[in-house]
């Protein structure tokens, strides 16, 4: 009885999701910064690969970063305008890929990567010449959370009822690539959940009140149990890197502390044993093939850079061939352990890790250049998280939380980076961008005011200058 129903149901899905983007894009006739705000959402949520109808044979991703671009050229202001050092290490990093695709060892392979590529690093460098405005900023912040939150929260549902599990957790499609593969959504599930929270208290679109925060927690509910249904040790140490930073911003940290002991043991009985059989590996990599393959692989980028210094170009590693012992360990009774080995030999697998990722394709330049672009942005928004830290004037007091948002984001990021490829996920670089849009709306309030504490102390202090005399 479950297939006509799935059967009848999908060509409704397919009729919503076409006149959802279509009118998507519509509204950008009008509101032309609503056509960067569908591209982050069909970027996120790739609505042609939920359809199996008319979206699934037009480029719709392309379709809408072309009318944002030539929205934006023809009827956005565009006074100001600077270009941000981020920025340019974005061009250099651009225009280095686009090199070493045409030199890349699988031209054809590489071509199809640097398909999507280009697109999200000319996007993260677009987006913030449009972020002129805090409503601009609040609003792409948004779409992110939301885009992420049609398939996380399906699955978390669908975890919740048992439906989890390593490769079988079924989010909106079964498409085991981009945001849909479990490690991915669990490394960017966990990046969202401070943005969400950030929302919660200085939103404006939706106001700060008991719907939106209870709307918020089910999406970081969702956003916790990602790493659970798919199990992905990635996530685990994703939400284990969040919980230590949101230490420094929370004000009352021992009951956060208490808070979060309490709700571990709570869930620590209620998790399946699949799961922390499956995070128990974490610590030996020699018992676990998916983790062997890995080491092997880096072991493998290592010896390919010393004599690829300039990387071979998008899925080198295509031509990687690697073995390894697999350890195998069984209980033999009496206390005593039988110990196995198996050899491996495994070819073409893929890196696991941004960080060998850049190195095997990009070389020590690329990867120099990565690393500097998310650095800076760490520094970055630290710096103005302590700028406008103390005494704010109202206008601006959500600008140290969503910098601290962002900065807790992207070093999530870098860490699920460590054990996932997502070099180059275009939802990273929209935070990359996003980052450099507050950078660059800060400046312009600087510049518009030189020194807006002195300002606003001045005006306080007045008064009581008055009354003293």
């Amino acid at each position: 009885m479950a297939a006509p129903t799935v059967a009848a149901g999908r060509p409704v899905l397919n009729l919503f999701l076409t006149v959802f983007v279509t009118a998507f894009l519509a509204a950008g006739v009008r509101r032309p910064f609503v056509f960067v705000l569908a591209y982050a959402y069909i970027d996120i949520v790739a609505p042609q690969k939920v359809t199996w109808g008319f979206l699934a044979h037009v480029p719709v991703s392309l379709i809408a970063f072309i009318c944002a671009v030539l929205a934006w050229l023809v009827a956005e202001d565009k006074n100001g305008i600077r270009f941000s050092p981020r920025q340019f290490v974005l061009l250099i990093l651009l225009i280095y890929c686009g090199l070493t695709t045409r030199s890349a060892d699988f031209p054809e392979e590489a071509l199809e990567k640097w398909g999507w590529v280009w697109k999200a690093l000319v996007f993260a460098m677009f987006l913030p010449l449009t972020l002129r405005t805090r409503l601009r900023i609040e609003a792409l912040v948004l779409i992110m959370v939301l885009s992420v939150g049609v398939i996380v929260i399906g699955g978390g549902i669908k975890t919740l009822g048992g439906g989890g599990g390593y490769g079988e957790l079924k989010l909106l499609v079964n498409d085991n690539t981009g945001l849909y593969e479990g490690s991915i959504i669990s490394t960017v599930a966990v990046c969202v959940m401070p943005l969400a929270l950030w929302l919660t208290r200085y939103g404006t679109i939706f106001k700060p009140g008991w719907l939106v925060w209870l709307f918020a927690m089910g999406i970081c509910l969702s956003c916790l149990l990602m790493p659970v249904g798919t199990q992905a040790r990635t996530g685990l140490i994703c939400v284990a890197v969040l919980g230590v930073m949101m230490l420094r911003s929370t004000k009352r940290r021992m009951t956060y502390i208490g808070v979060i002991a309490g709700l571990s043991i709570i869930a620590l009985p209620l998790l399946p044993q699949s799961f922390t059989d499956r995070m128990s590996t974490i610590g030996n990599h020699q018992s676990d093939q998916s983790a062997s393959t890995r080491v092997a692989v880096w072991a493998w980028t290592i010896e390919f850079a010393k004599t690829h210094p300039f990387g071979g170009g998008f899925n080198a590693y295509l031509q990687n061939r690697v073995s390894y012992d697999k350890v195998n360990s069984e209980n033999a009774g009496d206390n005593n352990t039988a110990i196995q080995t198996e050899r491996i030999e495994e070819k073409g697998r893929a890196y696991h890790s941004s960080y060998f990722e850049m190195l095997g394709e990009q070389g020590y330049p690329g990867l120099g250049l990565w690393l500097l672009l998310h650095i800076m942005g760490v520094i970055h928004m630290e710096v103005i998280r302590r700028r406008y830290a103390k005494n704010p004037p109202p206008e601006l007091a959500w600008v140290t939380p969503l910098a601290d948002a962002l900065q807790q984001a992207q070093i999530v990021y870098l860490f699920g980076g460590a054990f996932v490829g997502i070099a180059f996920q275009p939802f990273c670089y929209m935070l990359v961008g996003l980052q450099c849009g507050l950078s660059a709306y800060i400046g312009r309030v600087k510049r518009s005011t030189p020194a807006p504490f002195r300002a606003v102390r001045a005006k306080v202090a007045v008064p009581h200058a008055g009354v003293a005399a």
